[in-house]
């Protein structure tokens, strides 16, 4: 599987397997993670996306346990995890409303608690989860220029950043923020027109796109058209619609990294799929007017 690079010492698989739904699932033994994360590994995918948030501040601890059970796994993956976001449950059960924090004290304590409940030495990638209205750009910047610099973590970036919330906090620090990882897919194509795409490329920053199948609504078959058109290509390329909606992200000229989570194992095995699938660049539109309802200007 190709990579991408994240910093000069440090890369990634193109396919990111998300773990936000990994507290869901009916199964959350380290046995069965660990067949997960192995699924991946079988295919080249080595980079694996979690949040302090996720399942109600329970998905990295479940990873951690598969860890712990299987230690030789941490050296063959990446470790994506996010910080910034409040909300009444787990740790901080009790807050009063949800909220972003961005300040030191909030960063360190997150950092602290995730390395500690997944077992790591370092997180491989942090990201500031929301953008923060309340956000000190200084001190949030000399935050994460200070956890690169005690070797807690190897590169820092953002979620869901707009290109001036990025040169803003960039604006104050000496580390250079790695990615944006943003809403891309089918059904969330406001990126390819709106400039955070554009942002990126002109950076030489790779991409990473959440929810890259819509949330499943791309399978739901509520958009016959583009059902159609992800049907013939799937046809002609023995995959499925979820390898064609990927592989329609992974054919964009800024390194989009798909974040694609599933709790089945059948799925996971298939993730790669989409690597089989060159569209030309009359597919490409064909399936992006389907998905607008309209042709391009």
């Amino acid at each position: 599987m190709d990579r991408i690079s994240i910093t000069d010492d440090l890369s990634f698989s193109r396919i990111v397997y998300g773990m936000w739904r990994l507290g869901d699932d009916a199964d959350t033994s380290p046995a069965h993670v660990q067949a997960k994360i192995e699924a991946c590994l079988d295919q080249g995918i080595t980079t694996m996306d979690q949040a302090d948030i996720y399942g109600g501040y329970m998905a990295e601890e479940i990873m951690g346990a598969a860890l712990k059970q299987a230690p030789a796994l941490r050296d063959r993956i990446e470790v994506v995890t996010k910080c910034d976001i409040v909300v009444d449950a787990g740790r901080h059960a009790g807050a009063p409303v949800k909220y972003y924090d961005t300040t030191r004290a909030h960063i360190e304590a997150s950092v602290d608690a995730s390395l500690s409940l997944m077992g790591l030495d370092r997180i491989d990638l942090l990201l500031i989860h929301r953008p923060d209205p309340l956000m000190d750009h200084h001190e949030t910047g000399r935050a994460l220029d200070d956890l690169v610099g005690s070797g807690k973590v190897r590169a820092v970036g953002v979620s869901n950043f707009r290109p001036w919330d990025w040169d803003l906090l960039q604006s104050a620090m000496d580390t250079p923020l790695a990615t944006n990882q943003i809403e891309l897919s089918l059904t969330a194509r406001d990126a390819f027109v709106n400039g955070d795409l554009a942002h990126l490329q002109r950076l030489g920053k790779p991409a990473m796109a959440w929810s890259p199948l819509g949330g499943g609504s791309l399978m739901d078959g509520s958009n016959a058209a583009l059902t159609a058109e992800m049907e013939t290509i799937a046809k002609d390329t023995g995959t499925d619609i979820a390898a064609v909606a990927t592989a329609w992200l992974l054919a964009h000229p800024a390194n989009i990294m798909p974040v694609m989570g599933t709790n089945t194992l059948s799925r996971i095995k298939a993730l790669s799929d989409a690597l089989n699938i060159a569209l030309t660049r009359p597919q490409w539109f064909a399936l992006y007017t389907a998905a607008r309802g309209e042709e391009v200007a």
